[in-house]
């Protein structure tokens, strides 16, 4: 499994959220509270943000633990962003993919995530792999389930689909081909934010027309964290916060 955390507000300094916090995501990588599946996260790490009137984020991506790495301290001490998403990695199965197969995967101007693992890979999935067209296959940042799901997701989204809708249709798809998969997703545009809790915890910090997080877990004690029900996408913004329970494939 692994630990992801988004955001959505004013500008801050990435540090005051991924390192500062008392249960920060620099802190969840060897001692989360809430994860269901794995106790150390130390399979890599990674981070995107949004800088001011560019769509298009920019990541920083490593295979270390982020404890180990001694440059993002001050990369995150200085870099300002009004939206980013941030994982460290629990990989499920081991694998030579390194920086690669780090969240969050990046095109035009989405970020994603992924926490959880595909029940069977990679023989479950390759029905679903079978129906991507041969150039999305080969263009796969990885070979890691995480990394198919995102083209899963990435091709509706391509094709017009909301930032929930994707999730949610992607969940569905799945998990009916892969029954007992964990998939927490996380997706940002830089405006929004959606995520899915399936199979592992989900939190979220709103302030109504200031900010929205969305994390597998809070960075501290603030009593105005609320957790996600099993089995439902949220979709956020600076100023609205929507659940809606997702149904299993069967029903």
């Amino acid at each position: 499994m692994c630990r992801h955390v988004a955001y959505v507000g004013p500008p801050l300094v990435l540090g005051e959220l991924l390192i500062a916090q008392p249960h920060a995501l620099y802190r969840q990588s060897w001692e989360p509270r809430h994860q269901r599946h794995g106790t150390v996260n130390a399979d890599g790490f990674g981070v995107g943000w949004y800088a001011e009137g560019d769509p298009v984020p920019a990541r920083y991506r490593r295979a270390v633990p982020i404890w180990s790495d001694l440059s993002f301290g001050d990369l995150a001490r200085v870099v300002r962003s009004g939206a980013l998403l941030a994982a460290v990695r629990d990989a499920t199965l081991a694998g030579a993919d390194g920086e690669a197969a780090a969240a969050p995967f990046a095109a035009e101007r989405w970020l994603f995530s992924h926490n959880g693992a595909v029940n069977g890979w990679p023989q479950s999935l390759a029905p679903l792999a079978a129906g991507l067209p041969p150039a999305e296959l080969l263009s796969l940042e990885a070979r890691c389930d995480s990394a198919l799901v995102w083209a899963l997701v990435l091709r509706r989204l391509r094709s017009g689909e909301a930032l929930g809708e994707a999730l949610a249709a992607t969940v569905r798809e799945v998990a009916e081909a892969a029954p007992s998969s964990r998939l927490n997703l996380l997706l940002t545009d830089g405006t929004s934010i959606a995520a899915t809790a399936w199979g592992d915890s989900l939190w979220f910090l709103a302030e109504p027309g200031e900010r929205a997080v969305v994390a597998s877990e809070p960075y501290d004690d603030d009593p105005r964290w609320r957790q996600v029900p099993e089995a439902t996408l949220l979709v956020a913004s600076r100023t609205d916060v929507q659940l809606t329970p997702l149904k299993e494939p069967s029903a």
